[in-house]
């Protein structure tokens, strides 16, 4: 009955692939350019919070074309990985607590994305 729906997989990876790098490229914006506005400010952005900014546009911005979507969503896939270690699990064991589910969520589509490829409407398949 839902085998039907396996011919639109292409097009549900690509909203996947789409969707999730609109709200990643949110979390740059918001380091950068303090859109949507934070709880704290950033501040002084020549530190890591600044190299995680500059990945998160350029990154999301890559993902979202669907641009050498499988090398950026590797390296952004390890990005979340270190993220989740260094700034959420040391608060709390339980990442509902420590506010990382978004960066472990992150970090598996990004893992999936690798090993998936783009889908439908990446600049990727017209290389």
């Amino acid at each position: 009955m839902l085998d039907g729906l396996s011919a639109y997989r292409p097009q549900a990876l690509a909203a996947l692939r789409i969707m999730t790098a609109l709200l990643f490229i949110e979390h740059g914006t918001q380091k950068f350019f303090d859109f949507p506005p934070a709880e704290q400010p950033f501040g002084d952005l020549m530190n890591l919070i600044g190299a995680a900014g500059a990945l998160e546009i350029v990154g999301g911005v890559l993902i979202l074309l669907g641009l050498f979507t499988r090398p950026v969503a590797f390296v952004l896939c390890g990005f979340m990985a270190v993220a989740y270690f260094m700034a959420h699990a040391p608060q709390d064991f339980f990442p509902v607590n420590n506010r990382g589910d978004a960066a472990i969520l992150f970090c598996f589509v990004f893992l999936y994305l690798t090993a998936a490829g783009p889908g439908a409407f990446a600049l990727d398949n017209r290389r």
